[in-house]
């Protein structure tokens, strides 16, 4: 065991949302890393969710492991629809006892930071977002919601009412927040008034092959759902008559289809090996969407690719933009998410030829920064200091009841 883990509770527990085929992304990610280190560390976690699909599906990390699942895992298409059942997810997440465990450590999104502990233990939670659609989103979600345009406005709002009033509550009864962007750090700040310590996920770059030679084709990857705002790509080539390049899919596929002009091809999803490919070949990844942190921009670098991002989000924490003047840029960020906005870029790109004055190599050794190794060091640290302290204030608790300062951070 490494030094830093000597005295290190052996009983810990690992919370996140869901476990299912349906939802393998970043923070699935992130997950499964933080049990990876715990388990080179010799400590087997207790894992929980609101539901497992995963533990019984051969081919997945969790196959074999015992996850401890809340009433939702009973009820019908509660495994494989679990968001249809928003509305009880808070309390279904209180519902899963996890007071055997010293440590407890939440991947949360949703609702997993509101897993209930009790003074002795230690709750860390990594949080990817708050809910979005519950707060600065909610008028957008709205406008896309199906049920709301069927009449079911008011009590959507409603909902989303309660569960804000929650979210915030229940974030006041974690120990130590950690936030994966500057971003994140800020909406936890803005909607719980709590700080948060910032740690990027961790990113596979290793995967990803820096020095071949480039095409003149333009990528957008990402899944097709609205707030990623692909229309904003396909139209901004449209105008330009550039070609461009769009893996995914989702419910926007077909208004993108429908949308893009003769230089604009959606590939649909494609293999690991082929988005590999293509993001060690294209002139440059696109992306016009508000992320928490943005995986798929920090990919797009550690296969060469400058990245062309809206300036806000969490691509200000990893993309290095060229119009700054700051050196050793990694890519471009417009200002505005329009479509002028993006042309401008675009055009700005093109007439600098920057692909060619944007070297491989140090977009490469930028995206180092965020290797899995990178955030294991990071968070054993973080992880270790946080114990430590907790520790500390247990023992003044003991020693004089009347006298128990907070630990947050």
């Amino acid at each position: 065991m490494a030094p830093e883990m000597e005295g290190f509770p052996r009983r810990v527990a690992l919370a996140h949302e869901w476990f299912t085929p349906r939802s393998t992304g970043g923070a699935e990610h992130v997950v499964e890393a933080i049990d990876s280190l715990l388990r080179e560390q010799g400590i087997e976690p207790q894992l929980a969710a609101l539901v497992d699909g995963e533990s019984t599906r051969p081919g997945s990390w969790l196959y074999g492991r015992e996850v401890r699942t809340s009433p939702i895992q009973q009820l019908p298409w509660g495994v494989s629809h679990v968001q249809q059942y928003l509305p009880l997810l808070p309390m279904a997440i209180e519902q899963i006892d996890l007071g055997d465990a010293d440590l407890v450590i939440s991947s949360s999104h949703l609702v997993a930071k509101g897993i209930l502990t009790s003074p002795e233990q230690l709750h860390l939670s990594y949080v990817h977002t708050p809910v979005r659609y519950a707060w600065d989103q909610m008028h957008a979600y709205l406008e896309r919601s199906a049920l709301a345009r069927r009449g079911l406005g008011p009590l959507i709002r409603w909902q989303l009412h309660v569960l804000r009033q929650w979210d915030q509550l229940s974030a006041q009864r974690v120990d130590v927040l950690l936030a994966n962007s500057r971003f994140t750090a800020r909406r936890i700040r803005k909607v719980w008034g709590r700080s948060a310590e910032v740690l990027h996920p961790p990113v596979a770059v290793e995967r990803f092959r820096w020095d071949t030679p480039r095409d003149d084709v333009y990528l957008c990857l990402c899944r097709l759902v609205p707030y990623k705002r692909v229309d904003l790509v396909v139209e901004a080539f449209n105008r330009l008559g550039l070609p461009l390049l769009v893996v995914g899919d989702g419910p926007e596929r077909r208004r993108l289809e429908a949308l893009a002009g003769p230089t604009v091809t959606l590939l649909g999803s494609q293999s690991q090996q082929q988005v590999e490919l293509l993001l060690s070949r294209c002139r440059a990844y696109v992306y016009a969407g508000v992320e928490d942190f943005g995986i798929a921009p920090v990919e797009a670098m550690a296969a060469g690719a400058p990245v062309i991002g809206l300036g806000r989000g969490g691509l200000l924490d990893t993309v290095r933009c060229a119009a700054s003047g700051v050196e050793e840029a990694t890519g471009v960020l417009f200002p505005d998410q329009t479509v002028t906005s993006l042309v401008e870029a675009l055009r700005w790109f093109e007439q600098r030829r920057l692909w060619r004055e944007l070297d491989p190599a140090v977009l490469r050794q930028w995206a180092e920064r965020f290797r899995p190794q990178a955030f294991a060091e990071r968070f054993q640290a973080t992880l270790s200091r946080a114990w430590s302290e907790h520790q500390k204030l247990c023992a003044v608790a003991a020693s004089d009841p009347g006298e128990m300062p907070e630990l947050r951070r």
